[in-house]
C-alpha cells in the first residue's frame, strides 16, 4: 500500500509501510548509511504527518517483513493480544500518541496493554514523540522482575556491575567487584564480558562470583556472556549458572548473525529454568540489544534501524527475562553519529521495551571514534532516570578496558540515586545496609581495611 503527503503544494509519496517508517525516523547516521532516510528534514515531516493517520490496524496486516520469510515476524503476529488491543484497536498512531500522554494512560492500563501493541506500532508512535514524550510515557510504565532481588520497582534504581579484564585475570576481576559492591552497585547483575568464548574460562569465572554470593549471602544473581550455545554446555557441567545471556536483533537472519534462533534460546531459557537457582522469582535471560545491529550485519532487510530494534523486543519477550538492555552507542558512529543521536536512540529504545512490557535498562556509553563525550553520558543518565530506567552499566572509573569503550561508573548510579531520591532493590539494599556499605539513611559509608569484603 503506497501513501502520500501534500506540502507547500509538494506531493511526497512512501511506497510502503516500510519505507514510510523509516522516512519518519528522526535522523541518524545508520539510516543515511542503508539510504532509507528521508531526504530533507521536509520529506521527514510529511512521512511523520501520514504516519500519524496510519490505523494501528494496518500493522496487523501490513508485515514490513514477510510473515513467510522471517521467524521474528511470526512471533509477533502470532503472540499478539486481540482482548489487550481492543481498547485502542480503533486508534490511528496519531491518536495513540494523544492517549500515552493523557491521563487515561496509567501504570495499570499500560501494563494492560502491552501485549496489545506489536513493535511496529510502539516504534511509529515514538517517531511522532519529543524527547519529552519519551520520557513522560516511559516513566509512567513500572515493570518488576526477580530472580534472587526484585528490580524496577517504583522508586528503585539497579546496577549492572561489569568487572571486565582483558586477560579475564581471576584477581583483577576480583578486586573490580569488590570495588563496585563497595560503591552499592551491581543488583541488577554482577555480568562479566570474558575476553574469549572459552567455556574453562567462563566456568572459573561463574565459580568466581557463586563463591563471593555464597559466602556474603549477597542477593544478587551472576552472569558470564557467554555465546548462549556455550551456556547451555555449562549448564548441562554443571556449572552455577544463574542467567542466560544473549545478544538479539530483530529480524531471522540477525540472528541467524549472533548464531542464534527462537528454537536455541527456547532451549536455554528451559535448561535454566530447571536449575531453580532464583529464590524470588524465575526470570532467567538477560538480552542485549542496540540499534545498528541489523545493518551492520547486512540483515535489515530495508527496514529502518530503529524499528528493527525494537522488533528485537519481542524475541526477548518472549522469553520473560530478568534485565534487558540497549547498548545504545557502543555499535559506534556509523549507526549513531553523535551525542544527540544516541540521546535520542537510547529514549527511543526505553520508551518502546517499557511500553511493550519489557524490564529495560540501558548502556550508557560511547566509543572514542564517536562525535560525543562524557557530558552527552551525564545528561543521558539524568534523562533515563527520570524516564525510570530500571538499571545501568557500572564500569571502573567508566572505562572499560577489555571492549575499550566510555560507559557509566559506579559514582555515577551513586549520583544519580542521590539527585532522584532512589534506591537498590530492596533485598539488595537490606544486604548493604548489613554489610555497613549503606547505613539506614541510604548513604554510602566509607570502608576501610578492615571491611569484610576486603578478605575475599
Amino acid at each position: 500500500m503506497a501513501y502520500h503527503c501534500t506540502l507547500h503544494s509538494r506531493t511526497y509519496r512512501f511506497n510502503d509501510l516500510k519505507a514510510l517508517l523509516a522516512k519518519a525516523s528522526p535522523f541518524r547516521s545508520g539510516d543515511a548509511l542503508a539510504g532509507i532516510a528521508a531526504s530533507n528534514y521536509e520529506e521527514r515531516i510529511a512521512a511523520q504527518m501520514t504516519l500519524a493517520d496510519v490505523p494501528l490496524k494496518t500493522f496487523l496486516t501490513d508485515a514490513i517483513i514477510p510473515y513467510e520469510q522471517d521467524e521474528v515476524t511470526r512471533l509477533i503476529i502470532d503472540s499478539h493480544d486481540a482482548v489487550a488491543f481492543g481498547p485502542i484497536s480503533s486508534f490511528t498512531v496519531g491518536e495513540l500518541r494523544d492517549w500515552l500522554l493523557s491521563d487515561a494512560a496509567t501504570v495499570f492500563t499500560l501494563r494492560e496493554l502491552a501485549n496489545g501493541l506489536t513493535p511496529e506500532m510502539v516504534a511509529a508512535v515514538s517517531k511522532l514523540m519529543r524527547n519529552q514524550d519519551l520520557i513522560n510515557v516511559a516513566s509512567k510504565c513500572e515493570v518488576v522482575t526477580k530472580f534472587r532481588n526484585t528490580l524496577g520497582l517504583k522508586g528503585r534504581f539497579s546496577t549492572r556491575l561489569q568487572p571486565n579484564h582483558p586477560t579475564d585475570d581471576i584477581k583483577g576481576i576480583a578486586a573490580s567487584i569488590v570495588d563496585g559492591l563497595l560503591y552499592a552497585s551491581g543488583d541488577a547483575v554482577i555480568g562479566i564480558n570474558p575476553a574469549t568464548d572459552n567455556i574453562g574460562i567462563a566456568t572459573d569465572l561463574l565459580h568466581l562470583i557463586d563463591d563471593l554470593r555464597s559466602k556474603y549471602s549477597m542477593p544478587a544473581q551472576s552472569c558470564v556472556l557467554s555465546h548462549v550455545t556455550s551456556t547451555i554446555q555449562m549448564i548441562n557441567n554443571g556449572a552455577p549458572v544463574d542467567l542466560v545471556f544473549q545478544s538479539i536483533g530483530g529480524t531471522e537472519q540477525t540472528n541467524k548473525s549472533f548464531g542464534v534462533s527462537l528454537s536455541i534460546l527456547q532451549e536455554a531459557y528451559e535448561a535454566a529454568l530447571s536449575l531453580n537457582r532464583g529464590t524470588v522469582g524465575n526470570n532467567v535471560m538477560y538480552f542485549e540489544t542496540g540499534q545498528g545491529s541489523s545493518l551492520s550485519a547486512n540483515a535489515h532487510n530495508g527496514v529502518d534501524q530503529q524499528t528493527c530494534e525494537a522488533r528485537a523486543y519481542a524475541v526477548a519477550k518472549k522469553f520473560n527475562p530478568l534485565i534487558i538492555n540497549s547498548v545504545v552507542g557502543f555499535i559506534g558512529p556509523e549507526y549513531l553519529f553523535d551525542g544527540k543521536q544516541i540521546i535520542r536512540a537510547a529514549l527511543e529504545d526505553h520508551f518502546c521495551a517499557k511500553l511493550l512490557g519489557l524490564p529495560m535498562g540501558m548502556d550508557v556509553c560511547y566509543t572514542n571514534h564517536a562525535e560525543a563525550d562524557q557530558d552527552d553520558m551525564d545528561n543521558l543518565l539524568v534523562l533515563l532516570g527520570v524516564a525510570g530506567c530500571n538499571y545501568v552499566i557500572g564500569v571502573p572509573g567508566s572505562d572499560d578496558i577489555m571492549l575499550n569503550y566510555q560507559s557509566t561508573s559506579f559514582h555515577d548510579a551513586l549520583f544519580l540515586r542521590k539527585q532522584l531520591g532512589l534506591c537498590p532493590a530492596p533485598e539488595f539494599e537490606q544486604w548493604l545496609i548489613t554489610q555497613g556499605i549503606l547505613n539506614e539513611s541510604g548513604q554510602l559509608q566509607e570502608a576501610n581495611a578492615s571491611h569484610r569484603l576486603l578478605s575475599f
